[in-house]
């Protein structure tokens, strides 16, 4: 049995390279994520090893919010701090160190130079070549008014020696002259893509931790003979638990794993995409070695009739698919590696930027693990037929034909069980009508009826395909592919599949995001009645700020009526960490949102007094004259007193005045809101204040639906995200739709050579082909964009009570959806048309 499955695989090697296409192209993204994951690893070891080689010890603050990273500043340690170190036993050197994420250069261009993937931009002062840091071009800062900056942000900025460029802190905008090019050991730009800006000494600390002779850490070096454990040990000793002491070891550890998590997301899109081509594939796989197997329906058959059992007619259809699956696992793997080695390059030739990568590791682990799931995956997606091809009667020998197409029956009826169980469990969800709906019970009906809509394509594609291809039956060749497209359901519907999964997902997606947009636009329209609002234009991780003096100078303005300056911040309390929101003015910021009094006061506030939302305090058991603790992240404690309580669709959490100001880590305003006095020209204004921004390009002027656009950017994001992991199913379904007719054509190699002997013409064969394709591809967009319609509307109402008040569709993208399932169905049906097209007459009628 090997040896005839072996020459079978030999006569069948064209039949099977769209199956294995599938499997290559999945395993090329698995294997690159798991190379590029080493890579990363091993990179980051060696960067954090260099960066850190002169730092045996170091000190650092306590940290008030444990846990937090780039959206909150560094608790800072006292300048004094480095002489009381310095004081200890067993130290030779001891240096302060600024290093803060929030060092904004500002371009030629007007514009802040940003970072890939979100990276930091630190602030540092210039201690001198230690570790990894090398001063490659020009000097170090030796004045207030100079910086030196590394590679890295060089490049992306197109920065020179002798520039003078505009530097955004904690501080309002100031310009520097470039005076120096930092790179870093193994002739790297950056520190895992990041930008670094290094100031003088004397102005490091005020700019980037908001207040002078302070530090982020202080560094330490071990005097000889004195290991970093006991230096350690003699350091916690003298300086109390204030501080947090850790060795050098200890710190690059810590700070190599953040940095891993950081960059995996890079590692997620690329094992979200293989995940994506594997589940997809599995479709394109059972779909071909299903035909394969009916058209060997004679073949399988004598083999019954001379001797082999059902075991070996198993084992030989398992053990061709391992084949294709290992040499497909293999082919996908180099590719892989051949992707992760062009990485880095590629990074830094397109707007990618320096992703911090050195050399490439190609770990065996790596390369094996993609070569066993590629072959797994086939070998899983085959075990169906080879059971089914084991079940032929040898009697099947003596028929002329291939093995006719199985009844429906238990599939239909297993899907329809499945997806009876999905709709109950939406029913019982949304049974009591309430806000208050269970979402776990909502994604189990979601994910049942999802999974039951599958078993169930084979019954929709019966009537359905037919009533497609009557919109391409106007001539014979469309009513010929109509007929083909229909006479075989479970294989229309398996072809079909792989495009309904991908476009059901993305639909269902895009309507939830869809709904949230619309719904917070209608609610924003109703919560603002600030007719102007200064904020960032793009959604950061880290927001970003503007000088505080900008908010009087707007107040000065002719037709303005009331401005609100909006502090953001987290903090701890009993209850844990949580988001605070300092005002400058209570009263404008009444008149500029819709904020509904529910008790205490709302007027203004002392500098001890607090506001809360009234569901917080519910929460909380507090009252109003209750006392709140509140733990800022620099450090600070202090006891406030509640005087009031609101409720707002937008607005939630603790609300204080101004006065905390100089104990937040950001100490410049995130947004400001603007209304307009009655009859004043909001263009007018809108001019006047944008000028005033001139200095602060990070901060854009707009109206309220502006400002929602900005909040709902990263829908845009998502859905662009999943565009590309559609695009990547899209391909492999058109895989499958080639397939399918490519052997189809070899199936009914016979009656095309009959067809064109009564006077069927080329052109007429291939849209013949055309139409078929068309109407499978039709019919898989169509189903998925049912199949994802209804999930997505169960979903976003499920959501309600989050906000998502209003269920809207994207029409334009399943408009979009829809051509792209008919251009998809021309480009598959190309090759197979083709070929229909040039069968000899003769020859296809004399064809067994």
């Amino acid at each position: 049995m090997i040896r005839v499955t072996l020459a079978g695989l030999r006569s069948r090697r064209l039949r099977l390279l769209l199956s294995a296409l599938a499997v290559v192209l999945g395993v090329t993204f698995m294997s690159a994520a798991l190379v590029v994951t080493d890579t990363l690893n091993a990179s980051l070891r060696g960067l954090y090893a260099g960066l850190h080689s002169d730092t045996e010890v170091q000190v650092t603050a306590k940290q008030v919010l444990p846990g937090i990273g780039e959206d909150s500043a560094t608790t800072p340690v006292p300048a004094d701090l480095v002489q009381r170190v310095a004081a200890v036993g067993g130290v030779a050197t001891a240096t302060g160190v600024v290093s803060e994420d929030g060092a904004r250069l500002v371009g030629a261009d007007g514009k802040v130079v940003r970072t890939s993937f979100n990276r930091p931009r630190l602030g540092t002062n210039w201690t001198g070549e230690r570790g990894s840091v090398r001063l490659r071009a020009g000097r170090a800062p030796a004045a207030p008014g100079e910086i030196a900056i590394n590679a890295a942000l060089a490049l992306a900025a197109d920065a020179q020696l002798g520039d003078r460029v505009g530097v955004l802190t904690q501080r309002p905008k100031q310009t520097f002259a470039v005076v120096g090019v930092i790179g870093y050991r193994g002739d790297r730009d950056s520190v895992g893509g990041a930008h670094e800006v290094a100031f003088h000494e004397s102005v490091a600390a005020e700019l980037m931790l908001g207040r002078p002779d302070v530090y982020s850490a202080v560094d330490v070096r071990a005097e000889p003979g004195v290991t970093p454990e006991v230096l350690r040990d003699r350091l916690r000793g003298a300086l109390g638990d204030d501080v947090v002491v850790r060795t050098g070891d200890e710190l690059r550890a810590a700070q190599s794993e953040s940095a891993r998590e950081d960059l995996a997301t890079i590692t997620q899109i690329l094992l979200a995409v293989a995940g994506i081509a594997l589940f997809v594939g599995v479709f394109l796989i059972l779909n071909t070695f299903s035909i394969l197997l009916a058209q060997r329906t004679r073949e399988l058959a004598l083999l019954r009739a001379l001797g082999a059992r059902r075991r070996q007619l198993i084992g030989s259809v398992l053990v061709e698919a391992a084949l294709v699956g290992l040499a497909a696992s293999a082919a996908g793997a180099v590719l892989g590696v051949g992707i992760a080695v062009s990485l880095p390059r590629l990074a830094r030739d397109t707007a990618m930027g320096d992703l911090g990568l050195g050399a490439v590791t190609v770990p065996p682990l790596a390369v094996l693990t993609s070569i066993a799931l590629g072959a797994a995956v086939t070998v899983v997606a085959a075990v169906g037929p080879a059971l089914r091809a084991s079940r032929i009667p040898p009697v099947a020998a003596l028929r002329e034909v291939s093995a006719s197409d199985r009844p429906l029956t238990k599939l239909t009826v297993t899907g329809a069980v499945i997806g009876v169980v999905g709709v109950a469990l939406l029913v019982l969800a949304f049974a009591d009508g309430t806000d208050d709906i269970a979402l776990g019970t909502v994604l189990g009906g979601v994910l049942a009826s999802f999974v039951g809509a599958a078993p169930l394509t084979p019954f929709i594609a019966r009537p359905t395909v037919p009533l497609i291809g009557r919109l391409f039956a106007w001539s014979v060749p469309g009513r010929l592919g109509r007929l083909n497209a229909g006479r075989n359901p479970r294989r229309t519907a398996s072809t079909a599949a792989a495009l309904m999964v991908g476009i059901a997902v993305v639909t269902a997606v895009g309507i939830v995001l869809t709904s949230a947009t619309v719904s917070l636009r209608r609610t924003g329209a109703d919560h603002f009645r600030a007719d102007l609002i200064l904020t960032e234009p793009t959604s950061t991780e880290r927001p970003q700020t503007f000088d505080p003096a900008i908010l009087d100078r707007i107040r000065a303005v002719p037709g303005v009526a009331a401005v609100a300056g909006i502090y953001d911040d987290v903090a701890m309390t009993a209850r844990g960490r949580t988001g605070i929101v300092a005002v400058d003015d209570i009263a404008a910021w009444r008149s500029t949102i819709k904020v509904e009094h529910v008790a205490g006061t709302l007027g203004p506030l002392e500098p001890d007094e607090i506001l809360t939302d009234s569901d917080t305090a519910a929460d909380l058991g507090l009252q109003i004259g209750s006392p709140v603790e509140i733990s800022f992240a620099r450090g600070r404690s202090r006891t406030f007193t509640l005087a009031g309580t609101y409720r707002s669709d937008w607005s939630s959490g603790w609300l204080m005045p101004a006065s905390v100001v100089p104990d937040l880590s950001r100490q410049q305003p995130s947004t400001g809101l603007v209304r307009l006095a009655p009859g004043a020209s909001e263009a007018d204004v809108h001019a006047r204040v944008s000028a005033l921004l001139a200095d602060s390009p990070e901060t854009v002027v707009t109206d309220p639906d502006g400002f929602v656009d900005n909040v709902t950017g990263v829908f845009g994001t998502v859905l662009a995200l999943l565009q590309v992991l559609l695009g990547i199913a899209m391909l492999i379904a058109a895989f499958g739709v080639v397939n399918t007719l490519a052997l189809s054509v070899l199936e009914r190699t016979r009656e095309l050579g009959l067809l064109r002997a009564v006077g069927l013409s080329r052109g007429q064969t291939v849209r013949m082909v055309a139409v078929e394709a068309m109407a499978i591809s039709i019919f898989g967009t169509l189903l998925g964009i049912a199949v994802g319609t209804g999930l997505g509307a169960a979903v976003a109402r499920a959501l309600r009570g989050e906000g998502i008040t209003e269920l809207a569709l994207p029409w334009a993208l399943l408009a979009a959806y829809l051509a792209s399932g008919v251009v998809i169905g021309v480009l598959a049906a190309a090759l197979p048309a083709v070929r229909a097209a040039r069968t000899d007459v003769l020859r296809a009628i004399a064809y067994d």
